[in-house]
């Protein structure tokens, strides 16, 4: 263990050396290794080991069964958790005394910290069992325990161990330069000081496990085993568009009074399931966005079939569609009209600040060229640079939503007419120093982002064209 303390010393010692010297906007804890102080007194005691995290219980045994008329007696309880191991002691520090007074301050050797116990396991949650059944009073000759495991006991935290004490807590040195009986001998005595080592913390209790849960009952009015259901399917999006998916769903609902139904002193969850019906549809996707559907990718797509007999499509946060859903009888359709990458969304950059006046307008484009598809509200903040009154700050001159009948698009470029909101006319001639900050809402389907766009400069003076 020392050797690869050795190892490692001068690495800590530069690491150390570095984290000295950072603001102080956080701890970091260095060895008592890395300071002078304790070269000539002894070494730091070594922390105890923490102790080792119990195993969790082994979940018990779920079972299917039919019944025919004969007892049954079923133990499905799960199994305890392993408790959890105690930390280990810390170890003691080496107290070699200095042999000399010596000419800097000393630390003596800190004590060892004492190790974290380790949590305890979770207890094994007792087996599920589903009974097939056609006379419900039959359920009375099964016998289960389905006990959960009990949880494991947290390990104990180890001792800390008490740090070097010092014999002589100050002294002094005397230090004489030049010749001694000459004018230039002068003598200056100077205290040191040793400090006791820092004892070691006692390691910190872990916390138990966590009980089992019960099993749980399921029961099914029919002696043939239900087929194997399909409730969600995942698929890269690609691939959606040339298939047909088949999803199937068992529907149950929730009763309560599970021991009730069983031989009495059974132990199971109060609450239990029983069967109502299964639920059957295909899907289909129609893509009539005019981007290929292969452009984008594998992102994955998941499909599921609710207890509503519906379905739920639920795309990737990098992809945004808008579209509708149809159902027909067992087929349910979902046509998507529209669709971009999230990363095309919030692509807009101002392509000119022009004129002045009423007229004063900012062109905002679209670099991912989606306008079309997206919609997009704008607001602004609109700042004048006050160097009449000496201040040389920005003053806000209008804060707001940008009226529908302000904006004009052509295509993907937008045409923001900001001479026509309710700011001062003196406020936008030419030469005014103006800061500009727009925030465009981008939506697309039940998703949005804002974007803030800024622009800062001079008003300048319209250019005339002469014909």
């Amino acid at each position: 263990m020392y050797k690869g303390l050795r190892r490692k010393l001068p690495l800590l010692l530069t690491f150390c050396l570095f984290t000295s010297l950072l603001p102080a906007s956080g701890s970091v804890f260095c060895p008592a290794v890395a300071d002078e102080r304790y070269e000539d007194y002894g070494r730091n005691g070594n922390n105890g080991t923490h102790g080792q995290q119990g195993r969790n219980g082994r979940d018990g045994e779920s079972k299917t069964v039919v019944i025919n008329g004969s007892p049954i007696n079923l133990d499905l309880s799960g199994a305890p958790g392993e408790d959890g191991e105690d930390g280990e002691h810390g170890y003691r520090s080496s107290c070699r005394q200095p042999e000399r007074n010596s000419n800097r301050d000393i630390t003596a050797p800190h004590g060892g910290n004492g190790g974290n116990g380790g949590r305890g396991g979770n207890g094994g949650n007792g087996g599920n069992i589903t009974v097939y059944y056609t006379n419900l009073a039959d359920l009375q000759k099964i016998f289960v325990r389905a006990n959960p495991g009990d949880s494991g006991r947290g390990g104990r935290g180890g001792r800390g161990v008490a740090g070097c004490r010092c014999r002589r807590r100050s002294w002094e040195i005397e230090t004489c330069t030049g010749t001694p009986g000459s004018p230039d001998y002068k003598c200056t005595k100077k205290r040191y000081r040793c400090y006791n080592g820092r004892d070691g913390r006692d390691g910190n209790d872990a916390s138990d496990g966590k009980r089992g849960n019960l099993g749980i009952l399921s029961i099914v009015n029919s002696q043939q085993n239900l087929p194997e259901e399909t409730p969600s399917i995942t698929l890269p999006i690609s691939e959606l568009a040339s298939k047909q998916l088949n999803l199937s769903k068992h529907k149950w609902n929730l009763r309560q009074g599970a021991a009730s139904l069983l031989a009495p002193g059974s132990i199971i969850a109060d609450e239990y399931r029983e069967f109502e019906q299964r639920l059957e549809t295909a899907f289909e996707l129609v893509w009539r966005e005019r981007q290929p559907i292969t452009s984008f990718g594998n992102q994955a797509v998941k499909v599921s079939l609710n207890d509503s007999k519906q379905v739920e499509v639920n795309f990737p946060e990098d992809v945004w569609v808008e579209g509708s859903s149809s159902s027909e009888a067992d087929l349910t359709k979902f046509t998507i009209n529209h669709a971009i990458l999230k990363k095309d969304v919030a692509r807009l950059a101002v392509s000119e600040f022009a004129d002045a006046g009423e007229n004063l307008n900012l062109k905002i484009v679209d670099l991912a060229a989606k306008s079309d598809v997206i919609e997009t509200q704008f607001r602004v903040k609109f700042r004048v640079k006050d160097n009449i009154s000496g201040f040389l700050d920005y003053q806000t001159q209008y804060e707001g939503d940008i009226p529908a009948e302000l904006i004009t698009r052509d295509y993907n470029r937008f045409i923001l007419a900001l001479g026509k909101l309710k700011i001062g006319r003196e406020n936008l001639r030419p030469g005014v120093n103006v800061d500009i900050e727009v925030v465009a809402t981008r939506s697309l389907g039940e998703r949005s982002v804002k974007q803030t766009i800024n622009w800062q400069g001079a008003i300048r003076k319209p250019i005339k064209i002469e014909k």
